[in-house]
């Protein structure tokens, strides 16, 4: 297992709050990369140009900015190009176990549990979401006790429902389980994860599913958006991401560790899904977080 330099942050939740919310006027971002136990949900308003770190995942943000964080997973925000002299920025954290498991396989709660499953990647708002919710997020407030909890469940509610959103890092850099509503999907992503390193082909991955090949291809494409070489490129890509972050090995042991065959098909790949080089990559990580 690597070790992380990535800082891990204490929160101020307790154990006996339900959540925690914090709001603050800025003129830059200057917290380090880092991770936390809780799901956090950011508002960022008015920081154009700044950058936003989740996971293996690197863009640069508009003035509506809102993501939901899953637990444990790297996340930042840095100034970069942004010029703005009044950042407002609200932070809501909550619990990991704030919904037991067994309420969220309830049917009225089948989007909720889907979109907390996905923030394990990190999850990003459309602008028009952003624009319905954002007032009532401002206006959430920790002192309104119970009906301030009603607020915040009836605000993931409806981000849950919403359309547009984007699912930031790769499966793989954290290991997470993969969750496709189909036995047969979650069993042959499982396989990938697992095997990544090696070379894995569409027959070997079509009889895990029990399927033909043709069959199998259509089958994967219509439940995940992606093709077999496609989805398998991103369990690679995120363990690659991870390893370029955790860990001083060179780039070309990085893509051979991680089923690469070559190191320019390696950084081809690299660049259509992330818009750098994995050695700009490593920078950008290496110059934002702290070793403790």
């Amino acid at each position: 297992m690597m070790t992380s330099n990535v800082m891990r942050e204490i929160t101020p939740l307790t154990p006996s709050d339900c959540f925690t919310i914090f709001s603050r006027e800025k003129k830059k971002f200057d917290f380090p990369l880092h991770y936390h136990d809780e799901y956090e949900l950011n508002l960022i308003l008015n920081a154009k140009g700044a950058k936003r770190v989740v996971g293996g995942h690197i863009e640069v943000i508009d003035d509506l900015e809102l993501a939901l964080i899953g637990p444990n997973l790297y996340h930042a925000w840095f100034t970069h190009q942004c010029q703005s002299e009044s950042i407002t920025e609200i932070t809501i954290q909550f619990h990991k176990d704030l919904f037991d498991e067994k309420f969220l396989k309830r049917n009225q709660l089948s989007f909720l549990k889907n979109m907390l499953e996905r923030s394990q990647r990190g999850i990003a708002f459309a602008p028009e979401t952003i624009l319905l919710v954002k007032d009532r997020i401002l206006a959430l407030d920790l002192k309104g006790g119970f009906n301030s909890v009603l607020r915040l469940l009836s605000i993931l509610h409806d981000l849950s429902m919403s359309t547009g959103t984007k699912t930031l890092s790769d499966p793989g850099f954290n290991n997470e389980k993969f969750y496709y509503n189909s036995r047969r999907i979650e069993k042959v992503f499982e396989h990938m994860n697992n095997n990544y390193d090696k070379q894995i082909t569409l027959g070997e991955v079509a009889r895990i599913a029990n399927m033909p090949e043709a069959s199998f291809s259509r089958f994967i494409r219509k439940r995940t958006g992606k093709t077999f070489i496609d989805s398998l490129n991103e369990i690679r890509l995120g363990h690659a991401s991870r390893m370029l972050i955790d860990s001083t090995t060179t780039v070309a042991e990085i893509a051979y560790k991680c089923g690469f065959n070559n190191i320019s098909n390696f950084n081809r790949i690299f660049k259509r899904k992330k818009m750098c080089i994995p050695k700009e990559f490593r920078q950008t990580y290496a110059g934002n977080r702290i070793f403790i």
